[in-house]
């Protein structure tokens, strides 16, 4: 952290975001940004915008101005997330529906890693993300279930590469609107809409963008397993409970694939499906995990309990 520093900007017609990072290379935008909204940044002893144009003279005055180093997950303790693994090299949580695996910001609090660097600082400082801290996946907030995080350097690295390559067979639960019978394999190529402000996904192949809009986008092949494993019939609606396979790991892939095919997950409105009154959320649980232990290379198969949505099904 950069405290009580001073500088003089001999040259004009420089942004102050940029003089900033240059007499400050350990600090990024992002902290230099967030430091003159701030008002940690003075001009001549007052506040300014960070896209100011310095005229050349100007005495600036960084009270507190974060760095690169800076950037790790705050410990949160009223973050209570379940443990169903642990051994020296690698944990497991079940995380509840509507907690974020991690933070968007330094000093952002309430999420499944703000909990765990509590009990477990080793976290802090692994992977090539700071603000994953360890955790070598991630999954929806609003999706429940199993998260993987490495504990040592040694197990992040060799975890990641089985993500990559992958390896790594991962068990969902969804359930869905309306009666599906028979179980199949979706593929699809999947992209983020570009036409949205916010992330949904679409298969580049079958939407209505011109071919201007597919122009540039990146295409991430998804393959999804499906099978039905229970039904449910009132009244009113009927539903089936899918037990979902995936190798691969494309953002929303099962949201994605399962709306694309006419199975809308229970409350996913983002993909289509009814809004139910009174439920936040939609009805998606990561279950399980089979991999090889990033250190000792035993075949792991670790689960996590069954939702309590699913109890309808008599799984508990």
């Amino acid at each position: 952290m950069i405290r009580d520093k001073s500088i003089t900007i001999k040259e004009g017609g420089v942004r102050l975001d940029a003089a900033l990072l240059l007499h400050f290379p350990t600090s990024t935008r992002a902290f230099v940004r967030e430091a003159v909204e701030a008002g940690g940044v003075l001009v001549d002893g007052r506040r300014a915008a960070k896209g100011l144009k310095l005229r050349g003279g100007e005495t600036i005055d960084v009270r507190s101005l974060a760095e690169a180093s800076d950037n790790t997950v705050a410990p949160d303790p009223s973050v209570d997330a379940p443990c169903v693994f642990e051994d020296g090299s690698l944990l497991a949580y079940d995380k509840p529906a509507g907690m974020p695996v991690q933070p968007l910001k330094r000093s952002e609090l309430g999420t499944l890693m703000n909990g765990v660097v509590v009990r477990h600082p080793e976290c802090i400082p692994l992977g090539d993300r700071p603000l994953l801290a360890g955790a070598v996946h991630r999954i929806d907030a609003d999706t429940s279930g199993l998260v993987l995080v490495a504990r040592t350097a040694e197990a992040f690295e060799g975890l990641r590469g089985q993500f990559a390559a992958q390896t790594v067979e991962k068990t969902y639960l969804a359930l869905v609107e309306g009666t599906v019978a028979v179980g199949g394999t979706l593929e699809n190529d999947l992209v983020h809409d570009p036409t949205l402000p916010f992330c949904r996904m679409i298969d580049v192949h079958h939407n209505r963008l011109t071919r201007a809009q597919c122009e540039g986008l990146k295409p991430l092949h998804a393959v999804t397993n499906f099978r039905p494993v229970e039904f449910i019939s009132t009244e009113t609606e009927e539903q089936t409970l899918l037990e979902v396979t995936i190798f691969t790991g494309v953002t929303h892939q099962i949201r994605a694939q399962l709306a694309i095919a006419g199975m809308h997950i229970v409350n996913d409105r983002l993909y289509g499906a009814f809004a139910v009154e009174n439920m936040t959320g939609h009805r998606l649980h990561a279950l399980a995990a089979k991999f090889r232990h990033p250190v000792s290379g035993e075949q792991m198969d670790v689960r996590t309990p069954y939702p309590r949505w699913a109890a309808a099904f008599g799984r508990r």
